[in-house]
């Protein structure tokens, strides 16, 4: 499984790039704030939500720590999709957020 912290994840949005990210955490969480363009799937509904992932374009997910962000990356890898944890989650987060 690949790794990126969020201060280098911050770095590649900040430089224009285009990226898939998928946030995991329950909806509670996201009401807090979620990174603006970023995908909002609950882990427990990720098995049953990949036909609205884009396989052909590298993932980058993201919880709260790091860990539930693991879990979904395993199951998406499993499924042959490519996958970045987003070590730290958003509690390491420091950019821009949606509400």
């Amino acid at each position: 499984m690949n790794i990126i912290t969020t201060e280098e994840l911050l770095q590649k949005i900040d430089a224009g790039e285009e990226l898939s990210l998928i946030d995991v955490r329950e909806s509670e969480e996201v009401a807090t704030g979620i990174i603006p363009g970023a995908k909002h799937i609950p882990l427990g509904q990720v098995e049953t939500s990949m036909n609205q992932i884009d396989k052909s374009v590298p993932q980058y997910i993201i919880c709260k720590a790091g860990g539930r962000s693991a879990m979904a990356c395993e199951i998406l890898e499993e499924n042959g999709f490519t996958v970045t944890n987003v070590v730290g989650g958003m509690l390491d987060w420091e950019g821009e957020l949606e509400f």
